[in-house]
């Protein structure tokens, strides 16, 4: 058995709980109520979009040689208000 490395990315919902990506898998979107329960659904969901994927005989990618970083800048204002999402 080898084990497959996959990033999520975690965003938190407006009215709780986080919703949960998985970049390389596209279309895998699950939920989770908090930060545990999300990565246990994201680990569910990969589970099964792998397996559906060696079903159909279809390559399967992973993220072993990828990294994850965030980059701040500041956000010029050209005399008006911006809204952040």
């Amino acid at each position: 058995m080898k084990n497959l490395n996959y990033n999520i990315i975690l965003k938190p919902e407006k009215n709780g709980g986080f919703n949960v990506v998985v970049p390389s898998l596209p279309g895998c979107v699950t939920y989770g109520r908090n930060l545990v329960e999300a990565k246990k659904m994201a680990k569910d969901a990969i589970k099964v979009y792998v397996a559906s994927l060696l079903k159909h005989k279809e390559n399967v990618p992973e993220d072993s040689s990828s990294y994850v970083a965030n980059i701040n800048f500041e956000l010029p204002i050209f005399g008006r208000q911006i809204k952040y999402a």
